[in-house]
């Protein structure tokens, strides 16, 4: 059976007339990365001018760089001569001041676009970077545009506790949003101006074809790896739950070629840790024994022993919760070697990277008492219904 082909907000921009007034012949910024392609994966800011008269004056690049070169939390550089002649400016440095843009690089714009591939988790950067595009367009007095993209996990499943007022960063920016949000980045950004007086209300070129049902799994649309340890729609998938390890000792398998999926440590035993997950009932999901020896990143050259997420049914698989068990079990098979993270994370000391990441510090303050796996899950699995109903009036699509 084909999967419905989903038509993106830059196809829609570049390729008739509806939309092509919005930019014809203005002076653009533009938010991007190396995901913003069309169909064919053309990179649209290398062919905007050409195809509709506009002229493309600045990119502001996020967190990983222009083209996704750089690693997690790695300062990015600025440069004068991007495609078409664009100057780059980077919005991940070496600070927190250099993640808003700076409006008076905005001014004599006529517009500023947005277009990045977000993968739905709460974590990921990229939805932050919009909201201080926002904030910045607004104080520039430029009319903000974004163009619209699938989120991979889908727009109807909902996971993981609210973040807490007190834990906000930029790995979660916003009071009262889940890990798992189920919406995209237009979505986001409706909510944020809305609920959060966020900027002014963009003006969004929609998806043509996608419905909150459809996954990365259930139709097709031009993914391009947004980051480099997110290569697949399976990493995206897994990276809700599998993202908590790095608030932990544990590699969450950077440095593999199947970063979020194989994970482990050197001082765990592969198969005392599997009998121990394939015992909690987790839907949806294997674990196969794996070792393997990271060439960058924790425990870099050497031999880690560990497992691989195997997911059986997307539609079942609970990522948040299943990350949650990982924790759980290396804490209670390795009690001795098992720590939080301690070092500053995403530009905040002080909290530990473990509640930035889950929201609020119950989830650590469980593990370290040794609590139930049910009592735990309690704490993952929280009723999603305020978020369902916050979110509702911004919802674009069915």
């Amino acid at each position: 059976m084909s999967r419905p082909v989903i038509v993106c907000g830059a196809d829609r921009l570049l390729g008739g007339k509806e939309f092509s007034s919005l930019v014809a012949g203005k002076k653009a910024g533009a938010v991007v990365n190396h995901t913003a392609v069309t169909s064919n994966y053309t990179f649209w800011p290398a062919v905007l001018a050409e195809q509709t008269g506009a002229r493309l004056e600045v990119l502001f690049s996020p967190e990983h760089g222009l083209w996704g070169e750089e690693q997690d939390q790695a300062p990015c550089g600025s440069y004068s001569a991007g495609p078409g002649g664009a100057r780059v400016v980077s919005l991940y440095g070496g600070d927190p001041g250099s993640l808003k843009p700076d409006p008076a690089l905005l001014a004599g714009l006529d517009l500023l676009l947005f277009d990045i591939q977000d993968i739905g988790s709460r974590y990921y950067t990229y939805i932050y970077t919009l909201a201080y595009a926002m904030e910045a367009a607004v104080e520039a007095g430029v009319p903000l545009v974004v163009l619209d993209r699938p989120n991979p996990l889908g727009g109807e499943r909902v996971e993981g506790p609210p973040l807490k007022p007190g834990f906000e960063s930029f790995v979660g920016r916003f009071a009262g949003m889940p890990v798992r949000h189920g919406m995209t980045v237009a979505e986001l950004a409706l909510y944020f101006s809305a609920v959060h007086r966020i900027g002014e209300t963009p003006e969004v070129v929609k998806l043509a074809g996608w419905r909150r049902k459809l996954t990365a799994f259930d139709c097709s649309f031009p993914w391009v790896l947004p980051s480099p340890n997110m290569p697949t729609p399976d990493t995206a998938l897994v990276y809700p739950g599998m993202c908590l390890l790095e608030g932990t000792n544990l590699s969450e398998g950077r440095g593999t070629t199947r970063p979020f999926e194989i994970f482990g440590a050197p001082w765990l035993e592969a198969f005392q840790l599997v009998r121990m997950l394939g015992s909690l009932g987790l839907s949806g999901v294997r674990f196969r024994p794996h070792r393997f020896i990271p060439t960058f990143g924790k425990f870099s050259g050497r031999l880690c022993s560990g497992a691989q997420v195997q997911v059986t049914d997307t539609h079942a698989y609970r990522s948040f919760l299943t990350g949650a068990a990982v924790i759980y079990c290396a804490a209670a098979l390795a009690p001795e070697e098992f720590a939080w993270l301690e070092r500053p994370y995403e530009f905040v000391s002080g909290i530990p990277a473990i509640d930035l990441l889950t929201g609020g510090d119950s989830f650590r303050k469980a593990i370290d008492r040794r609590v139930s796996f049910e009592e735990l899950s309690a704490l993952c699995e929280s009723d999603p219904g305020a978020w369902l109903e916050l979110r509702r009036e911004y919802l674009l699509y069915d």
